[in-house]
């Protein structure tokens, strides 16, 4: 039997902060982190190159509170942005602890923790097959880590952006809300927009379509639907 392999080379998975979070309410569950971390190796010793974009809403979600607390926005952001850090160094914990070489790289300097981020040094840390995580989103307020993911993707020139969240794909309405709701399996990035879709935000959209980069969405927590989803297994929804 022939072993199937992988039909994309370079990824970036997008990881929201909630994914972070298990089934715990807030924070970071290590279990969570541990499985995530075990996907990924699966997904890296097939030898695809593997970078993340990781959330911080499990921790802070900077708009919400801009409203809720009446924090200047963009001081709100910057918060947010520092939550995204410590979600990727707890996924850099769980990934070495499974012998797994890992590099945070970060878009705010702040080099007693994590590298900051060089394209050029990234592109180095992929070819020597080390996961990279990129954190603090794109380093400026009023953009999201959707745009982040869409912007780092486009810069280390992967194949495909993997967006991991809670359900199986991309539906026409809330599927844990409306029963009715009815999963696509393909959609064009023209049909995201135009009907206000909630995969990614309508920048990372418009990015990705200009530079003809597909989004595989998918359920996360399914264990072993990274993988399947790098070898082209029919999961989620595909956004070309």
């Amino acid at each position: 039997m022939l072993t199937k392999k992988p039909i994309y080379k370079r990824i970036v998975l997008k990881l929201s902060g909630e994914a972070m979070m298990g089934r715990q309410e807030h924070g970071i569950d290590a279990e969570m982190c541990a499985s995530l971390a075990a996907q990924i190796k699966e997904v890296r010793d097939l030898g695809v190159k593997v970078a993340l974009v990781v959330g911080g809403g499990n921790i802070f979600r900077g708009q919400v509170a801009s409203k809720a607390f009446g924090l200047d926005r963009s001081v709100a952001d910057y918060m947010g942005m520092l939550a995204t850090v410590l979600n990727g160094l707890a996924l850099q914990n769980a990934l070495e602890k499974i012998s797994v070489p890992t590099r945070v790289m970060t878009a705010i300097d702040m080099h007693a923790v994590a590298e900051p981020y060089i394209r050029r040094r990234a592109m180095r840390h992929l070819e020597k097959e080390r996961v990279v995580i990129f954190v603090a989103g794109t380093g400026n307020p009023y953009f999201t880590t959707d745009t982040a993911a869409a912007l780092r993707a486009n810069e280390i020139n992967a194949d495909v952006i993997f967006k991991a969240t809670k359900v199986d794909g991309v539906y026409t309405a809330d599927p844990m809300k409306d029963k009715t709701a009815k999963k696509f399996s393909k959609l064009r990035f023209i049909d995201v927009l135009k009907k206000n879709l909630k995969v990614m935000d309508a920048t990372a959209i418009s990015m990705c379509m200009d530079n003809n980069l597909p989004i595989v969405v998918f359920n996360l927590i399914k264990e072993g639907n990274i993988k399947k989803a790098v070898l082209g297994e029919n999961i989620g929804t595909v956004v070309r």
